[in-house]
């Protein structure tokens, strides 16, 4: 598509005004500054800026001065004095200001031009390839929006902060403990035994759910989603988003159904339920159709999408809990690397999404055969693929059937006693805590709740 030829934003006079104040008074301050607020020789327009600045960030890798002469040397020694305008040039732009001391104003300016340029230059590629013709709409729309979204993300620095901001928030949430003494600081799991061990999950938490398949790891999953989405009047309700990349979200919904209105499954697929049950199943789903639970089936999504999309929702309706069914079966961006290595990039998108959306992620994993081989309880060294999932997660819960010697873990036939091991808790205690796994509604019930 051809259209008018515009010159894009940029400002000659503060990107000279920028490099000046990286190159007066020595510049070395000046230019941890620029690094600091994420400032790159591609953030100025102009092609000899660019030079600039590139032989600016040497120097200070360099630890030397950036005095306009030994820039000037810099420059000589790579022949390139004379292509961005000799000594003259570099005077002009020394003389453009006395003093750094608006440094900050002028870092702003760049980057929000160099902004601007960027997003130009997507809408531009994006037009035209609309106009050329799209195979994959959704691809498409993603695509688009993971390139803006990237534009934004890099745009804002990570600068280090005073401690004293950090024992402020620190004291807050001592007063909050004491003034609530004995209650959750983070969301609930709705196991008591778990939650007096972990105390909730917090914001910024990675949890990883491990487990072989077919003990239950979905079913206990969804049983955290339910606890907290559908909760007493006393307690806070949290909008939670469950990605299923294996199960259809009808599956889901049908084991929170009957699984919250206590409704052996296979009896109801026979079709010899009472009425008093349809009633109570009616209520039941009443009460999921009035809870903030959101399911997002798509198979074959990337963590990168994953992110996008838990974005999205995050900004429509502020989640309190992210939970994924499973890591292993997210996309890799690179087909071609290692699956090690595609694993370990999952772990942390998971950990980043985390840290973003300041909420805890639940992640389901799978655990290797080794414990089913040895005969023993899972351990940290079980998780399958990566031990970056280990190094990402904030907590690792192991969940196995019981293995101690004459002690059969069936209950009845019904109800099969599960160990949900706290393998790892970066900012408390380790422990066992055990469950009763009821088969018929394939759901989880507290150990001593059972009476066992």
């Amino acid at each position: 598509m051809n259209g008018p030829s515009r010159t894009p934003p940029y400002s000659m006079d503060f990107e000279q005004a920028l490099l000046a104040s990286c190159i007066i008074e020595g510049g070395q301050e000046s230019i941890a500054t620029c690094i600091e607020e994420k400032i790159y020789p591609g953030s100025f327009y102009m092609p000899v800026h660019q030079v600039i600045f590139k032989a600016l960030l040497d120097l200070y890798s360099e630890n030397s001065p950036a005095s306009e002469l030994i820039l000037a040397e810099k420059l000589s020694s790579r022949g390139e004095l004379e292509k961005v305008g000799g000594y003259d040039y570099l005077s002009s732009i020394t003389n453009r200001i006395d003093t750094p001391v608006h440094i900050l104003h002028y870092i702003n300016r760049v980057r929000d031009l160099d902004l601007l340029r960027k997003i130009i230059k997507i809408s531009r590629e994006s037009i035209e390839s609309a106009y050329a013709g799209v195979d994959d709409i959704s691809q498409f729309v993603e695509t688009v929006e993971k390139a803006i979204f990237n534009v934004s993300e890099n745009r804002l620095s990570d600068s280090a902060q005073p401690v004293k901001i950090a024992i402020d928030n620190a004291i807050v949430l001592v007063q909050n403990l004491l003034q609530h003494r004995g209650e959750l600081s983070g969301v609930g799991s709705g196991f008591g035994d778990l939650d007096r061990l972990t105390f909730g999950f917090h914001p910024g938490e990675m949890i990883i759910i491990a487990a072989r398949p077919s003990i239950g790891k979905t079913s206990l999953a969804l049983n955290i989603a339910e606890n907290a989405v559908i909760k007493p009047e006393t307690k806070t309700i949290v909008p939670t988003l469950f990605f299923s990349l294996e199960m259809s979200s009808e599956q889901l919904a049908m084991r929170l159904l009957c699984g919250r209105a206590g409704m052996n499954m296979t009896k109801l697929r026979d079709g010899f339920i009472t009425k008093e049950a349809a009633t109570n199943l009616n209520r039941v789903a009443n009460e999921f159709k009035n809870a903030p639970l959101w399911i997002d089936e798509s198979t074959n999504m990337s963590i990168t999408e994953m992110r996008a999309k838990a974005r999205r929702m995050h900004n429509k309706n502020k989640l309190g809990l992210v939970i994924i069914d499973y890591l292993q079966l997210i996309a890799g961006t690179d087909a071609r690397a290692p699956r090690e290595q595609q694993i370990s990039e999952m772990s942390r998108g998971v950990k980043a999404m985390a840290k973003e959306l300041a909420v805890p992620v639940i992640v389901l994993s799978q655990l290797n055969r080794e414990s089913e081989k040895e005969k023993r309880q899972p351990r940290l060294s079980d998780l399958r693929e990566s031990g970056a999932i280990e190094q990402d997660a904030d907590v690792v819960m192991l969940l196995s059937k019981k293995r101690e010697e004459n002690i059969d873990d069936e209950i009845s036939s019904d109800i099969a006693i599960r160990e949900l091991i706290v393998a790892k808790q970066r900012n408390g205690p380790t422990g066992l805590v055990q469950l009763a796994f009821k088969k018929s509604l394939t759901r989880f019930e507290s150990y001593a709740d059972e009476n066992i």
